[in-house]
């Protein structure tokens, strides 16, 4: 009986380890499209068509990521305001934006 709940936890483990893995590979496309946004102008373009490809759409789903409009407009803005993904998710950026906010 417990060989069972010994297997289910581990195939839930390695579920939230795929998923974490997937969730990193868009990290990576959002820095992608910032670079190219700094370099070329054209970063919230270029996260737009591949979040609405079939691989992008494939690889928000295996993230956890409902592959909605919405979803593609977030990654747009995110993208617009040209934070890297790094800065983005540091504790230092969040209450930089929270002073910030309270300032206003």
């Amino acid at each position: 009986m417990f060989d069972y709940v010994d297997s289910q936890a581990f195939s839930n483990d390695q579920g939230a380890r795929a998923q974490k893995l997937f969730a990193a590979v868009v990290l990576a496309a959002l820095d992608d499209a910032i670079a190219d946004d700094k370099k070329y102008g054209n970063g919230a373009e270029v996260i737009a068509r591949w979040a609405r490809s079939r691989d992008g759409r494939e690889v928000l789903m295996c993230a956890g990521i409902d592959p909605s409009e919405r979803c593609v407009k977030g990654m747009m803005d995110f993208v617009s305001r040209g934070v890297r993904t790094s800065v983005a998710l540091s504790r230092e950026e969040s209450e930089r934006q929270a002073q910030a906010r309270e300032a206003a």
